[in-house]
């Protein structure tokens, strides 16, 4: 199993304050070289009769020099997680956990909005600092 994030605990926590109840901490996918996995999974009752929504949220916390490479092994990721997800896991939506300080300045450029939209990356946006969700962007 992989290293866990810098910021893994803290979006946990900001998940928990959110109303979500982690129910994998990572979230197991299967493949034909072996296992990969999500750093988390939750799920949160939306109404008492409506059926909860289920996600998997992969952290990532973009503090090594590099942006962009960051971004290139964070979207690799990000696409081969997905295709496994909705195989193993259809009920589940897959989301890029990124600081707050990252979307508003890297994640604004055009060319990551760009790719962002291309590729139907969901982004969860946290403020590590204060260990809450800024914002879900789908």
């Amino acid at each position: 199993m992989s290293r866990k994030d810098t910021f893994h605990d803290i979006v946990r926590r900001a998940l928990e304050k959110d109303g979500w109840t982690i129910t994998h901490d990572p979230l197991l996918l299967r493949y034909e070289l072996g296992n990969l996995y999500i750093d988390l999974g939750a799920e949160q009752v939306l109404a008492a009769e409506r059926e909860g929504q289920k996600i998997a949220v992969e952290v990532k916390s973009f503090l090594q020099n590099s942006a962009i490479s960051e971004f290139h092994k964070a979207l690799g990721q990000f696409i081969s997680y997905r295709m496994l997800l909705a195989e193993q896991y259809s009920d589940y939506d897959l989301y890029l956990a990124i600081p707050l300080d990252t979307y508003t300045s890297f994640f604004a450029t055009q060319l990551v909005q760009s790719i962002v939209r291309n590729q139907q990356l969901k982004l969860l946006v946290y403020q590590p600092q204060q260990e809450v969700i800024n914002q879900w962007l789908n």
